[in-house]
């Protein structure tokens, strides 16, 4: 298959593969995500206000704050095709 190589910023990358055929659908759920730890959550959720991106909790909650039992505050949103991505301050 195909693969690509992501630099998303200090000394970290990402690493695509599209896969041979035969495609299987992927699920789409929370459990299965994207998470990237930011130094400023509250900044960051400001920027998704301004630009009317919408976030939730890890239970659904629209425009919330989920707290991990270690303290770790996260909110989730959804790219384009749905795929959840976790954002959290655990910098």
């Amino acid at each position: 298959g195909l693969h690509a190589w992501y630099d998303i910023g200090l000394g970290l990358s990402m690493h695509l593969i599209e896969r041979e055929k035969p495609w299987k659908e992927p699920l789409i759920d929370k459990t299965n995500h994207l998470c990237f730890s930011v130094e400023d959550l509250d900044a960051f959720i400001k920027k998704l206000v301004a630009n009317d991106i919408p976030f939730e909790d890890a239970v659904d909650n629209k425009g919330k704050i989920n707290i991990r039992p270690d303290g770790v505050r996260q909110i989730y949103i959804q790219d384009p095709n749905g795929y959840w991505i976790e954002i959290n301050d655990e910098y």
